[in-house]
C-alpha cells in the first residue's frame, strides 16, 4: 500500500519530561546521529535534564504514533534579545524507522504554525548538512532558502563537514 492511499495520522504535542526515553532512543539511532550535531550514546538523565529545565523562549515539540514518540522538533526564540525577538531557530531528528513517512513534513507544518499564528516570528532559520537530501527537499516544501555555506562547521565521521544556513522569512 503506498503512502498517499494510507496516509499516517501522527498526534503533535509539546514535549513532556516523561518523554526523556523516547528522546534517548531517537538520539541513538545511527542516521539521527549522522545528521545532528549529537555525540553518540546519549543518556536517559541527560534527556531527562534538558527536557525538565527548559530555557525560557524554547517550544519542544513531538510527533507521536498512538503513544510512541518517532520524531522531535525544538523551536528556540529569543525572549530575551530584543533585536533577536523575531527569530526562531529550528533543529529536528526522527527516529530511524520513521524517516520518510511524513513525521519531518507534519512536525515543521506544526512549528511554523506555531512561529507564524501564536509567536509572530518573521524568520525562521536552521542548519544542515550539505548531504542530507533528504532534509534539504523537505524545509525547501517549507518555504526555506539556502543563504548560505558554513564550511568545516562540525566534525562528523572523523571528518570536517559543512552545513547550508537555510532560512524561512514571512
Amino acid at each position: 500500500m503506498n503512502k498517499l492511499s494510507n496516509p499516517i495520522n501522527y498526534t503533535i504535542r509539546r514535549t513532556e519530561p516523561s518523554d526523556a526515553e523516547a528522546y534517548q532512543r531517537i538520539f541513538s539511532c545511527p542516521k539521527v546521529i549522522r545528521g545532528t550535531l549529537q555525540l553518540p550514546y546519549p543518556s536517559v538523565e541527560t534527556w531527562q535534564k534538558r527536557l525538565t529545565e527548559v530555557p525560557d523562549g524554547v517550544y519542544n515539540l513531538c510527533a507521536c504514533v498512538e503513544n510512541e514518540v518517532v520524531g522531535q522538533l525544538g523551536l528556540h526564540t529569543f525572549p530575551h534579545r530584543p533585536r533577536r525577538r523575531h527569530v526562531g531557530q529550528i533543529g529536528m531528528a526522527i527516529h530511524d524507522d520513521w524517516q520518510g513517512k511524513g513525521v519531518g513534513s507534519a512536525l515543521m507544518a506544526a512549528a511554523i504554525d506555531l512561529a507564524d499564528n501564536w509567536l509572530n516570528l518573521t524568520r525562521l532559520e536552521l542548519e544542515v548538512y550539505t548531504d542530507n537530501e533528504p532534509a534539504i527537499a523537505l524545509y525547501k516544501k517549507f518555504g526555506f532558502v539556502t543563504e548560505g555555506t558554513h564550511i568545516r562547521f562540525g566534525y562528523r565521521d572523523g571528518q570536517y563537514v559543512d552545513v547550508y544556513a537555510m532560512a524561512r522569512l514571512r
